[in-house]
């Protein structure tokens, strides 16, 4: 194998490992975060909740302080949603 070859196998073989550890390293901190409010998830690692503002099923990441990606924090229902997360009382699917 030549060193034009090798270097080229090697930043492929870097890359991809990178990719891997970045996608594995996003689905563990959100599974964490999930696991912190004791919620359901759904295969991409996202709390599965059902919208007190809109009334609907959604899948969502969470962030590091349990709060679904869709708060609002001026609405009140949005404030409410995130109350329920943290007691365990969200409604969930």
């Amino acid at each position: 194998m030549d060193d034009r070859r090798l270097a080229r196998f090697l930043r492929h073989t870097l890359r991809n490992a990178g990719r891997q550890y970045a996608e594995a390293k996003r689905a563990y901190g959100e599974a964490r975060r999930a696991a912190l409010a004791d919620l359901p998830l759904d295969d991409d690692g996202r709390a599965r909740i059902v919208c007190r503002r809109f009334g609907e099923r959604r899948a969502v990441p969470l962030d590091d302080a349990a709060r679904p990606a869709c708060f609002d924090p001026d609405h009140q229902d949005c404030r409410g949603c995130v109350e329920d997360v943290r007691t365990g009382d969200v409604e969930t699917w």
